[in-house]
Protein backbone atom coordinates (compact mmCIF):
# COMPACT_ATOMS: atom_id res chain seq x y z
CA UNK A 1 0.00 0.00 0.00
CA UNK A 2 1.21 3.13 -0.82
CA UNK A 3 2.20 5.86 1.69
CA UNK A 4 -0.26 8.77 2.12
CA UNK A 5 0.95 11.54 0.62
CA UNK A 6 0.87 14.50 3.77
CA UNK A 7 -1.27 17.35 2.75
CA UNK A 8 -0.34 20.77 1.67
CA UNK A 9 -1.10 24.24 3.87
CA UNK A 10 -3.12 25.05 0.90
CA UNK A 11 -5.48 21.97 1.92
CA UNK A 12 -5.99 23.10 5.25
CA UNK A 13 -6.13 26.88 4.67
CA UNK A 14 -9.33 25.82 2.14
CA UNK A 15 -11.31 23.94 4.60
CA UNK A 16 -10.78 26.49 7.55
CA UNK A 17 -12.15 29.08 4.56
CA UNK A 18 -14.96 26.10 3.88
CA UNK A 19 -16.15 25.77 7.45
CA UNK A 20 -16.52 29.84 7.80
CA UNK A 21 -18.40 30.52 4.52
CA UNK A 22 -20.69 27.59 5.49
CA UNK A 23 -20.85 28.98 8.79
CA UNK A 24 -22.02 32.70 7.23
CA UNK A 25 -24.36 31.18 4.47
CA UNK A 26 -26.12 28.53 6.66
CA UNK A 27 -26.34 31.37 9.82
CA UNK A 28 -28.36 33.64 7.50
CA UNK A 29 -30.11 31.08 5.29
CA UNK A 30 -31.37 28.59 8.12
CA UNK A 31 -33.01 31.39 10.15
CA UNK A 32 -34.38 33.36 7.08
CA UNK A 33 -37.73 31.91 7.31
CA UNK A 34 -38.03 33.07 10.83
CA UNK A 35 -36.71 36.40 10.57
CA UNK A 36 -39.08 37.71 7.34
CA UNK A 37 -41.71 36.11 9.64
CA UNK A 38 -41.17 38.29 12.01
CA UNK A 39 -40.58 41.64 9.05
CA UNK A 40 -44.53 40.36 8.31
CA UNK A 41 -43.81 39.13 5.38
CA UNK A 42 -46.00 36.34 3.61
CA UNK A 43 -44.53 33.09 3.39
CA UNK A 44 -44.93 33.37 -0.46
CA UNK A 45 -42.79 35.90 -0.15
CA UNK A 46 -40.65 33.81 1.44
CA UNK A 47 -40.93 31.04 -1.02
CA UNK A 48 -40.13 33.64 -4.20
CA UNK A 49 -36.72 34.72 -1.71
CA UNK A 50 -35.55 31.31 -1.01
CA UNK A 51 -35.99 29.97 -4.16
CA UNK A 52 -33.48 32.64 -6.04
CA UNK A 53 -31.45 32.06 -3.37
CA UNK A 54 -30.69 28.36 -4.06
CA UNK A 55 -30.78 28.60 -7.84
CA UNK A 56 -28.06 31.38 -7.67
CA UNK A 57 -26.20 29.59 -5.42
CA UNK A 58 -26.14 26.47 -7.33
CA UNK A 59 -25.99 27.15 -10.85
CA UNK A 60 -23.74 30.08 -10.80
CA UNK A 61 -20.94 27.06 -10.30
CA UNK A 62 -20.93 25.92 -13.68
CA UNK A 63 -19.74 29.94 -14.73
CA UNK A 64 -17.46 30.42 -11.89
CA UNK A 65 -15.70 27.02 -12.38
CA UNK A 66 -14.56 27.93 -15.83
CA UNK A 67 -13.53 31.30 -14.86
CA UNK A 68 -11.15 30.02 -11.68
CA UNK A 69 -9.60 28.25 -14.89
CA UNK A 70 -8.83 31.40 -16.55
CA UNK A 71 -8.22 34.00 -13.83
CA UNK A 72 -7.33 31.68 -10.68
CA UNK A 73 -9.09 30.25 -7.86
CA UNK A 74 -7.40 32.85 -5.33
CA UNK A 75 -8.90 36.05 -7.34
CA UNK A 76 -12.48 33.94 -7.75
CA UNK A 77 -12.39 33.78 -4.09
CA UNK A 78 -11.72 37.21 -3.41
CA UNK A 79 -14.43 38.34 -5.70
CA UNK A 80 -16.48 36.20 -4.14
CA UNK A 81 -16.14 37.86 -0.64
CA UNK A 82 -16.62 41.26 -2.23
CA UNK A 83 -19.91 40.11 -3.33
CA UNK A 84 -20.67 38.28 -0.27
CA UNK A 85 -19.51 41.09 2.16
CA UNK A 86 -21.54 44.25 1.20
CA UNK A 87 -24.67 41.93 0.17
CA UNK A 88 -25.01 40.53 3.71
CA UNK A 89 -24.29 44.54 5.46
CA UNK A 90 -27.24 45.73 3.30
CA UNK A 91 -29.36 42.53 5.69
CA UNK A 92 -28.54 45.69 8.46
CA UNK A 93 -30.32 48.22 6.16
CA UNK A 94 -33.16 46.99 3.96
CA UNK A 95 -36.46 45.87 5.01
CA UNK A 96 -38.35 46.17 1.45
CA UNK A 97 -39.67 43.16 0.10
CA UNK A 98 -37.20 44.30 -2.97
CA UNK A 99 -34.21 45.25 -1.29
CA UNK A 100 -34.21 41.97 0.75
CA UNK A 101 -34.90 39.84 -2.45
CA UNK A 102 -32.14 41.86 -4.73
CA UNK A 103 -29.92 41.19 -1.64
CA UNK A 104 -30.43 37.14 -0.90
CA UNK A 105 -30.21 36.85 -4.80
CA UNK A 106 -26.43 38.58 -4.31
CA UNK A 107 -25.94 36.81 -1.57
CA UNK A 108 -26.96 33.47 -4.24
CA UNK A 109 -24.42 35.15 -6.87
CA UNK A 110 -21.42 35.28 -3.98
CA UNK A 111 -21.97 31.48 -2.61
CA UNK A 112 -22.19 30.66 -6.40
CA UNK A 113 -18.91 32.15 -7.35
CA UNK A 114 -17.48 30.55 -3.96
CA UNK A 115 -18.97 26.92 -4.06
CA UNK A 116 -16.68 25.03 -6.43
CA UNK A 117 -13.79 26.50 -5.41
CA UNK A 118 -12.21 25.01 -2.53
CA UNK A 119 -13.38 21.54 -3.66
CA UNK A 120 -11.89 22.50 -6.89
CA UNK A 121 -8.51 23.20 -4.63
CA UNK A 122 -8.72 20.06 -2.85
CA UNK A 123 -8.75 17.89 -5.89
CA UNK A 124 -5.82 19.65 -6.85
CA UNK A 125 -3.76 18.96 -4.19
CA UNK A 126 -4.55 15.43 -3.52
CA UNK A 127 -3.91 12.18 -5.28
CA UNK A 128 -4.56 8.63 -5.42
CA UNK A 129 -3.25 8.05 -1.63
CA UNK A 130 -4.94 10.76 0.05
CA UNK A 131 -7.93 11.79 -2.27
CA UNK A 132 -10.55 9.78 -0.22
CA UNK A 133 -9.40 11.09 3.18
CA UNK A 134 -9.10 14.55 1.88
CA UNK A 135 -12.59 14.82 0.57
CA UNK A 136 -13.61 13.53 3.76
CA UNK A 137 -12.42 16.12 5.41
CA UNK A 138 -13.66 18.79 3.32
CA UNK A 139 -17.22 16.89 3.25
CA UNK A 140 -17.19 17.22 7.47
CA UNK A 141 -16.03 20.76 7.19
CA UNK A 142 -18.89 22.07 5.03
CA UNK A 143 -21.31 20.32 8.15
CA UNK A 144 -19.07 21.74 10.88
CA UNK A 145 -20.23 25.32 9.57
CA UNK A 146 -23.40 24.14 8.62
CA UNK A 147 -24.09 23.21 12.23
CA UNK A 148 -22.23 25.79 14.05
CA UNK A 149 -23.65 28.59 11.69
CA UNK A 150 -27.45 28.52 12.57
CA UNK A 151 -26.29 27.80 16.27
CA UNK A 152 -24.46 31.17 16.60
CA UNK A 153 -27.01 33.10 14.38
CA UNK A 154 -29.70 31.66 16.64
CA UNK A 155 -28.35 32.68 19.91
CA UNK A 156 -27.22 35.92 18.49
CA UNK A 157 -30.76 36.69 16.44
CA UNK A 158 -32.55 36.41 20.14
CA UNK A 159 -31.09 39.77 21.35
CA UNK A 160 -30.79 41.17 17.79
CA UNK A 161 -31.60 40.32 14.06
CA UNK A 162 -28.59 42.85 13.53
CA UNK A 163 -26.01 40.77 15.82
CA UNK A 164 -26.66 37.11 13.54
CA UNK A 165 -26.34 39.36 10.28
CA UNK A 166 -23.08 40.82 11.52
CA UNK A 167 -21.37 37.55 12.82
CA UNK A 168 -21.88 36.39 8.83
CA UNK A 169 -20.12 39.38 8.03
CA UNK A 170 -17.59 38.87 10.23
CA UNK A 171 -16.81 35.35 9.40
CA UNK A 172 -16.24 37.35 5.07
CA UNK A 173 -13.86 39.49 6.67
CA UNK A 174 -11.69 36.23 8.68
CA UNK A 175 -12.04 34.37 5.42
CA UNK A 176 -10.60 37.60 3.40
CA UNK A 177 -7.98 37.62 5.69
CA UNK A 178 -7.35 34.12 5.58
CA UNK A 179 -7.15 34.37 2.14
CA UNK A 180 -5.15 36.92 1.02
CA UNK A 181 -2.64 35.76 3.72
CA UNK A 182 -2.44 32.01 3.72
CA UNK A 183 -3.74 31.25 0.27
CA UNK A 184 -1.18 29.84 -2.28
CA UNK A 185 -2.58 28.85 -5.32
CA UNK A 186 -2.38 25.07 -6.04
CA UNK A 187 -0.41 23.97 -8.91
CA UNK A 188 -2.55 22.19 -11.22
CA UNK A 189 -3.25 21.80 -15.13
CA UNK A 190 -5.49 23.88 -16.79
CA UNK A 191 -8.13 22.71 -18.55
CA UNK A 192 -8.09 25.72 -21.25
CA UNK A 193 -11.72 25.35 -21.93
CA UNK A 194 -13.87 28.15 -22.55
CA UNK A 195 -17.34 29.07 -20.98
CA UNK A 196 -18.83 28.78 -24.64
CA UNK A 197 -17.29 25.34 -25.56
CA UNK A 198 -18.43 24.22 -21.50
CA UNK A 199 -21.72 25.17 -22.04
CA UNK A 200 -21.52 23.80 -25.60
CA UNK A 201 -20.33 20.77 -23.64
CA UNK A 202 -22.99 20.83 -21.20
CA UNK A 203 -25.54 20.63 -24.22
CA UNK A 204 -24.36 18.04 -26.05
CA UNK A 205 -24.91 15.74 -22.62
CA UNK A 206 -28.58 17.03 -22.29
CA UNK A 207 -28.81 15.93 -25.64
CA UNK A 208 -29.31 12.82 -24.77
CA UNK A 209 -32.87 13.08 -24.25
CA UNK A 210 -33.09 9.99 -21.57
CA UNK A 211 -30.49 11.40 -19.73
CA UNK A 212 -32.42 14.94 -19.70
CA UNK A 213 -35.30 13.09 -18.33
CA UNK A 214 -33.51 11.32 -15.40
CA UNK A 215 -32.32 14.84 -14.27
CA UNK A 216 -35.58 16.17 -14.31
CA UNK A 217 -37.07 13.42 -12.00
CA UNK A 218 -33.96 13.88 -9.82
CA UNK A 219 -35.07 17.23 -9.82
CA UNK A 220 -38.78 16.74 -9.02
CA UNK A 221 -38.52 14.25 -6.91
CA UNK A 222 -35.14 14.49 -5.00
CA UNK A 223 -33.69 17.93 -4.97
CA UNK A 224 -37.22 20.10 -4.57
CA UNK A 225 -38.48 17.41 -1.39
CA UNK A 226 -34.55 17.95 -0.19
CA UNK A 227 -34.81 21.92 -0.37
CA UNK A 228 -37.96 22.38 0.82
CA UNK A 229 -36.95 19.90 4.06
CA UNK A 230 -34.30 22.95 4.76
CA UNK A 231 -36.70 25.47 3.40
CA UNK A 232 -39.69 24.89 5.90
CA UNK A 233 -38.36 23.15 8.78
CA UNK A 234 -36.50 26.44 11.24
CA UNK A 235 -40.17 28.10 11.07
CA UNK A 236 -42.09 24.86 11.72
CA UNK A 237 -40.18 23.80 14.82
CA UNK A 238 -40.28 27.58 16.54
CA UNK A 239 -43.92 28.58 15.31
CA UNK A 240 -45.99 25.31 15.53
CA UNK A 241 -44.45 22.73 18.09
CA UNK A 242 -44.21 24.04 21.88
CA UNK A 243 -40.38 24.68 22.29
CA UNK A 244 -40.29 25.11 25.79
CA UNK A 245 -41.86 21.64 26.04
CA UNK A 246 -38.96 20.62 23.69
CA UNK A 247 -36.37 22.37 25.75
CA UNK A 248 -37.54 20.60 28.67
CA UNK A 249 -37.37 17.43 26.85
CA UNK A 250 -33.70 17.86 25.75
CA UNK A 251 -32.89 18.97 29.32
CA UNK A 252 -33.86 15.40 30.86
CA UNK A 253 -32.10 13.51 28.08
CA UNK A 254 -28.64 15.82 27.58
CA UNK A 255 -28.81 18.18 30.58
CA UNK A 256 -29.03 21.55 30.75
CA UNK A 257 -25.84 22.49 29.86
CA UNK A 258 -26.15 21.03 26.04
CA UNK A 259 -30.15 22.14 26.17
CA UNK A 260 -29.60 25.69 26.64
CA UNK A 261 -27.13 25.55 23.44
CA UNK A 262 -29.93 25.58 21.53
CA UNK A 263 -32.56 27.49 23.92
CA UNK A 264 -33.06 31.10 24.58
CA UNK A 265 -35.30 32.96 27.72
CA UNK A 266 -38.02 34.19 25.78
CA UNK A 267 -38.13 38.22 26.92
CA UNK A 268 -41.79 38.23 27.03
CA UNK A 269 -42.63 35.48 28.91
CA UNK A 270 -39.12 34.31 30.54
CA UNK A 271 -39.63 31.09 29.12
CA UNK A 272 -36.80 29.23 28.12
CA UNK A 273 -37.61 27.75 24.76
CA UNK A 274 -35.48 25.93 21.87
CA UNK A 275 -34.70 28.43 18.78
CA UNK A 276 -35.82 26.84 15.22
CA UNK A 277 -32.95 27.40 13.49
CA UNK A 278 -30.33 25.91 16.29
CA UNK A 279 -31.59 22.02 15.56
CA UNK A 280 -33.20 22.34 12.32
CA UNK A 281 -30.85 20.74 9.71
CA UNK A 282 -29.38 17.29 9.78
CA UNK A 283 -25.51 18.20 10.02
CA UNK A 284 -24.98 16.95 12.72
CA UNK A 285 -26.28 13.13 12.34
CA UNK A 286 -24.16 13.14 9.13
CA UNK A 287 -21.18 14.43 10.52
CA UNK A 288 -21.52 11.30 12.78
CA UNK A 289 -22.94 8.20 10.49
CA UNK A 290 -21.72 9.28 6.79
CA UNK A 291 -18.80 7.19 7.32
CA UNK A 292 -20.91 4.23 8.77
CA UNK A 293 -23.93 4.29 6.17
CA UNK A 294 -21.23 4.82 3.33
CA UNK A 295 -19.92 1.78 3.76
CA UNK A 296 -22.77 -0.28 4.16
CA UNK A 297 -24.78 0.98 1.22
CA UNK A 298 -21.43 1.01 -1.57
CA UNK A 299 -22.31 -2.93 -1.37
CA UNK A 300 -25.45 -2.97 -3.26
CA UNK A 301 -26.79 -1.47 -7.00
CA UNK A 302 -27.12 2.42 -7.08
CA UNK A 303 -30.66 2.89 -8.11
CA UNK A 304 -32.50 0.54 -5.75
CA UNK A 305 -30.01 2.38 -2.87
CA UNK A 306 -31.26 5.05 -4.11
CA UNK A 307 -34.66 4.42 -3.93
CA UNK A 308 -34.43 2.98 -0.24
CA UNK A 309 -32.79 6.76 0.63
CA UNK A 310 -35.87 8.46 -0.59
CA UNK A 311 -38.04 5.92 1.65
CA UNK A 312 -35.91 6.86 4.97
CA UNK A 313 -37.05 10.62 3.73
CA UNK A 314 -40.43 10.28 3.16
CA UNK A 315 -40.37 8.78 6.83
CA UNK A 316 -38.92 11.40 8.14
CA UNK A 317 -41.33 13.36 6.86
CA UNK A 318 -44.27 11.52 8.27
CA UNK A 319 -42.21 12.11 11.47
CA UNK A 320 -42.05 15.42 11.20
CA UNK A 321 -45.75 16.15 10.87
CA UNK A 322 -46.36 14.18 13.61
CA UNK A 323 -43.98 16.08 16.19
CA UNK A 324 -46.78 18.99 15.82
CA UNK A 325 -49.31 16.46 17.69
CA UNK A 326 -47.26 14.47 19.85
CA UNK A 327 -44.18 14.60 21.52
CA UNK A 328 -41.82 17.98 19.87
CA UNK A 329 -38.98 15.47 20.84
CA UNK A 330 -40.48 13.51 17.76
CA UNK A 331 -38.96 16.59 15.58
CA UNK A 332 -35.28 14.47 16.25
CA UNK A 333 -36.28 11.04 15.17
CA UNK A 334 -37.72 13.18 11.76
CA UNK A 335 -34.64 14.90 11.15
CA UNK A 336 -32.50 11.41 11.69
CA UNK A 337 -34.37 9.99 9.11
CA UNK A 338 -34.47 12.52 6.53
CA UNK A 339 -30.48 12.59 7.50
CA UNK A 340 -30.32 8.61 6.85
CA UNK A 341 -31.68 9.48 3.59
CA UNK A 342 -29.53 12.19 2.19
CA UNK A 343 -26.76 10.30 3.76
CA UNK A 344 -27.95 7.00 1.16
CA UNK A 345 -29.48 9.30 -1.93
CA UNK A 346 -26.90 11.72 -2.24
CA UNK A 347 -23.86 10.59 -2.33
CA UNK A 348 -25.14 7.35 -4.47
CA UNK A 349 -26.56 9.49 -6.73
CA UNK A 350 -23.86 11.72 -7.44
CA UNK A 351 -21.00 9.21 -7.85
CA UNK A 352 -23.64 7.51 -10.08
CA UNK A 353 -24.48 9.95 -12.69
CA UNK A 354 -19.94 10.47 -12.50
CA UNK A 355 -19.77 6.65 -13.30
CA UNK A 356 -22.25 6.28 -15.95
CA UNK A 357 -20.39 9.07 -18.05
CA UNK A 358 -17.72 8.01 -20.40
CA UNK A 359 -14.53 8.96 -18.58
CA UNK A 360 -13.38 11.47 -20.29
CA UNK A 361 -16.90 13.28 -19.73
CA UNK A 362 -17.34 12.48 -15.79
CA UNK A 363 -16.91 16.14 -15.14
CA UNK A 364 -19.19 17.05 -18.25
CA UNK A 365 -21.88 14.64 -16.91
CA UNK A 366 -21.33 16.06 -13.45
CA UNK A 367 -21.92 19.85 -14.80
CA UNK A 368 -25.08 18.87 -16.25
CA UNK A 369 -26.43 17.50 -12.95
CA UNK A 370 -26.89 21.44 -11.93
CA UNK A 371 -29.98 21.22 -13.97
CA UNK A 372 -31.54 18.81 -11.38
CA UNK A 373 -30.13 20.98 -8.36
CA UNK A 374 -31.59 23.95 -9.98
CA UNK A 375 -35.15 22.44 -10.59
CA UNK A 376 -35.42 21.52 -7.08
CA UNK A 377 -33.95 25.06 -6.12
CA UNK A 378 -35.79 27.07 -7.90
CA UNK A 379 -39.02 25.25 -7.25
CA UNK A 380 -39.03 24.38 -3.77
CA UNK A 381 -39.69 27.79 -1.84
CA UNK A 382 -42.49 28.71 -4.41
CA UNK A 383 -44.05 25.34 -3.99
CA UNK A 384 -43.54 24.25 -0.34
CA UNK A 385 -42.88 27.14 1.46
CA UNK A 386 -46.31 28.92 0.04
CA UNK A 387 -48.02 25.71 0.44
CA UNK A 388 -46.69 25.08 4.21
CA UNK A 389 -48.03 29.11 4.58
CA UNK A 390 -51.44 27.79 3.20
CA UNK A 391 -51.91 24.50 6.09
CA UNK A 392 -50.62 26.69 8.59
CA UNK A 393 -53.50 29.38 7.75
CA UNK A 394 -56.14 26.70 8.23
CA UNK A 395 -54.18 24.95 11.13
CA UNK A 396 -52.93 22.32 10.09
CA UNK A 397 -48.58 23.46 9.52
CA UNK A 398 -47.87 19.63 9.79
CA UNK A 399 -49.93 18.89 6.39
CA UNK A 400 -46.88 19.88 4.62
CA UNK A 401 -44.64 16.83 5.36
CA UNK A 402 -47.39 14.62 4.92
CA UNK A 403 -47.75 16.16 1.62
CA UNK A 404 -43.75 16.03 1.15
CA UNK A 405 -43.62 11.85 2.11
CA UNK A 406 -46.55 11.74 -0.92
CA UNK A 407 -44.23 13.57 -3.12
CA UNK A 408 -41.47 11.79 -2.26
CA UNK A 409 -43.58 8.47 -2.84
CA UNK A 410 -44.64 9.28 -6.32
CA UNK A 411 -41.44 10.05 -7.31
CA UNK A 412 -40.17 6.77 -5.71
CA UNK A 413 -42.77 4.95 -8.25
CA UNK A 414 -41.84 7.80 -10.93
CA UNK A 415 -38.24 6.68 -10.98
CA UNK A 416 -38.66 2.97 -10.64
CA UNK A 417 -40.94 2.81 -13.78
CA UNK A 418 -38.34 5.02 -15.52
CA UNK A 419 -35.54 2.34 -15.06
CA UNK A 420 -37.71 -0.40 -16.05
CA UNK A 421 -39.20 0.99 -19.21
CA UNK A 422 -36.02 3.47 -20.15
CA UNK A 423 -33.53 1.07 -18.71
CA UNK A 424 -31.03 2.15 -15.87
CA UNK A 425 -27.61 3.68 -17.21
CA UNK A 426 -24.73 1.46 -17.10
CA UNK A 427 -22.13 1.95 -15.15
CA UNK A 428 -18.51 2.46 -17.14
CA UNK A 429 -15.87 -0.30 -15.86
CA UNK A 430 -12.76 2.34 -15.82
Amino acid sequence: MDKRTPFPPVFWVANSVEVLERFAYYGIYMGFGIYMQHLGYSQDQLGFVQSILLFFSYVVPVISGSLADTFGFKKMLIISYLAYLPSILLLLLTKSFSGIALTMLSIGLAAGIFKPLISATVRAVTDGTNKTLGFGIFYAMVNVGATFGPLTAGKLRAISWNYAFLAAAAGIVVMLIITILFYQEPPRQIEGITLRHKCRDIYTALSDLRFLAFLVLLGVFFWLPFWAFFNVLSMYVDTNLDTARLYHEIRSVLGAAVANLFSQVDQETGVRKILGETISQDGYVIMIFQVLVSGIVQRFRPIPVFLAGLGFAAAGFVVLGYAAVSAPSLVFVGIFLFGVGEMIASPRIQEYITWIAPKEKAGLYMGSNFLATGIGGLTSGMIYTSLYGRFQSVGHPGYVWYTLAGHVLVGIAAIYLFTRLAGEFHEQKE
